[in-house]
């Protein structure tokens, strides 16, 4: 949409496109703006809801990176479940980057668990790079606290890829989970039950954690 464009190139700052496109090689830096996370959530946060808003999410895709990050964060202020999911799904098979990917979870994904959880679960079986990984980072979110089950760590676990962005996440949700939940976690290390990339990956992250211990961390060492 010709208005949003304008207004997202009024946010432009050149030094960021430069320094932002160099962590992103695999997304074409003339698609990138340069628009700080902030001052982008803060423009979203001013049109979520509007009837502009409405059109820019039905409208894709898009030719901007920075137009696929509005669009998440205006997805996921979206308080009706269903709508929200729905817009999510319609959305997912466009994402073709890392960041516009880890957005935080919408808000009311948090009051609807029980019945996300088979979704997730879809997403991680589809076989498309950034819905496994946005699935992944749902369960990381949402569920390593009180609504954890060790079967979500097995469900994680025996992902097998060979794209390095799910592979990323992969190790990322395990070390996450290994500060939340240790006991649980922790045979996947001592048993290799990885890939040699995810293993080693995951206890690089741990390591580098300042969730997890320094008794913890010498023990992982010990399993690189």
């Amino acid at each position: 949409m010709e208005e949003i464009q304008k207004h997202l190139f009024e946010l432009q700052d050149m030094a960021y496109r430069d320094f932002h496109s160099r962590l992103m090689p695999d997304t074409d830096k003339e698609t990138v703006i340069g628009i700080r996370v902030p001052v982008l959530r803060k423009y979203a946060k001013s049109i979520a809801g509007t009837e502009l808003s409405e059109k820019f999410i039905k409208e894709l895709p898009h030719h901007y990176y920075e137009e696929n990050n509005l669009h998440m964060m205006l997805i996921t202020r979206i308080k009706d479940y269903d709508k929200c999911l729905s817009e999510v799904e319609r959305f997912l098979s466009y994402i073709d980057n890392w960041a516009t990917c880890d957005f935080p979870a919408p808000k009311c994904f948090e009051k609807h668990k029980e019945e996300l959880l088979p979704v997730i679960k879809r997403w991680i079986a589809s076989g498309e790079t950034y819905t496994i990984r946005y699935g992944i980072g749902m369960l990381m979110r949402l569920y390593l606290d009180a609504d954890f089950d060790p079967e979500y760590v097995k469900l994680v676990a025996e992902v097998k890829s060979d794209e390095y962005y799910v592979n990323m996440m992969i190790a990322w949700y395990m070390a996450t989970a290994l500060a939340k939940q240790w006991d649980a976690v922790i045979p996947y290390i001592e048993e290799h039950r990885m890939s040699d990339w995810v293993h080693r990956k995951t206890i690089q992250k741990a390591v580098e954690s300042y969730r997890i211990t320094d008794g913890q961390k010498r023990y992982l060492k010990g399993y690189r």
